[in-house]
């Protein structure tokens, strides 16, 4: 969800391992210059078509650095299974799936706290929320990282992937 920490996250993760990148939903969606919708703006049709590209193109880059034996470090948010399963699709080798989920409280905080120019103006975190746990609640590895440094979670991101791989 917004203010999960993805962005930190993902990035912290990424250079913490020997070969890795970074593949950001955000950057990805924002190449799109001319005729953007917001991933729920309107018309609604035009921002999942562009929501669905955003997919593609991460799962591209992913899958082009996976080749160059990078790790691709995916940041996004995924609203339900229907996603999900499109991203995993499309994604070789298949992915491990990593949920930060510090609450919807610690998200509205966080997000409130960023600077103005990176704030969200987001107001759907209960339906999110319910979408993700009742699409895909049992996949994954989820991580209530509320209390957490973004430092921290890392480590436990890595603990987790290290004990799925054995």
């Amino acid at each position: 969800m917004p203010g999960a920490g993805k962005s930190t996250v993902a990035d912290l993760l990424a250079r913490s391992l020997p070969q890795a990148a970074r593949v950001s939903g955000d950057v990805v969606a924002g190449m799109i210059r001319g005729g953007r919708v917001w991933a729920l703006g309107e018309p609604a049709d035009e921002a999942r078509r562009q929501v669905d590209l955003t997919y593609r193109n991460q799962a591209m880059l992913a899958n082009s650095f996976a080749a160059a034996r990078f790790t691709a470090v995916i940041e996004a948010v995924i609203p339900d299974r229907e996603q999900l399963d499109l991203i995993v699709e499309l994604l070789d080798p298949a992915p491990h799936l990593v949920v930060l989920a510090p609450g919807i409280a610690s998200c509205r905080s966080r997000n409130a706290t960023r600077a103005e120019d990176e704030r969200w103006e987001f107001t759907s975190y209960e339906s999110l929320e319910a979408s993700m746990i009742e699409g895909y609640g049992e996949v994954g590895v989820w991580l209530d990282t509320a209390d957490l440094t973004p430092q921290e979670t890392v480590e436990m991101i890595r603990t987790a992937l290290e004990s799925t791989s054995h």
